[in-house]
């Protein structure tokens, strides 16, 4: 169990809504090309909330960059989808130490799930510890400027390695100006970035509040957005 999976979950019943047109998208989709199991479900859906809340860091960002725009990397995930994608990462990461997933010691075995769920959340079924992107309260965003190309960040969405790390490069560094532009549109919205990705935010659930614990000392905050 990670901390911030013993935060209590009110869940409020807000719907899960599509994500405004005005917002650029990854297309196609990274985990649905790589045939994630979403059925009829779509990934670019969020709570109504965190949409709002969404809009809002859209706004701020272009008060000062106008031509620059939020994109929108993933959002909603299925815990199906996260099934897939730990063992796709899992898979992926054997193949790139020379190891093959069938002939794993456990030790083998442990470290590399010790790395996948330092960045994936654990694919959990029960309703008290749902993975945040199952919530519809977490989305993975990244920033593009006028001629929709990416904003350079040192690393991509989802490597596995300390360059995802917010912090990792030196503080002048372009890479971390660009964080930290993302990171104070997103703040100044009421998102909370996870300590592990650039580009990883939530509203509303157990990671938010516990972050929220973390920063105001208080126990008041719980998740208002469970599993849906």
């Amino acid at each position: 169990m990670k901390p911030y999976q013993q935060v209590p979950i009110l869940e409020c019943g807000e719907a899960l809504i599509a994500i405004p047109s005005e917002f650029s998208r990854v297309s196609p989709h990274p985990y649905k090309k790589l045939g994630a199991p979403y059925e009829t479900r779509s990934p670019f859906y969020l709570r109504q909330g965190v949409v709002d809340r969404l809009l809002i860091a859209q706004q701020t960002l272009q008060k000062d960059y106008p031509n620059w725009q939020i994109q929108i990397f993933d959002a909603y995930r299925p815990v199906a989808v996260q099934q897939f994608m730990v063992d796709y990462t899992f898979s992926e990461l054997a193949h790139t130490q020379n190891l093959t997933p069938e002939n794993l010691s456990d030790q083998q075995r442990q470290d590399l799930l010790q790395q996948v769920y330092q960045f994936w959340a654990i694919p959990n079924l029960d309703p008290a510890m749902p993975p945040p992107h199952s919530t519809g309260a977490a989305i993975d965003v990244s920033l593009i400027d006028k001629t929709g190309i990416e904003i350079d960040m040192g690393s991509p969405i989802d490597e596995i390695s300390e360059r995802s790390f917010p912090n990792h490069f030196a503080e002048t560094s372009t890479f971390t100006q660009h964080r930290q532009i993302l990171n104070d549109v997103m703040t100044i919205a009421g998102f909370k970035r996870h300590w592990n990705e650039w580009w990883h935010f939530s509203y509303g659930d157990q990671i938010w509040a516990w972050l929220m614990r973390q920063e105001t000392l208080s126990q008041e905050f719980i998740a208002r957005y469970g599993r849906v």
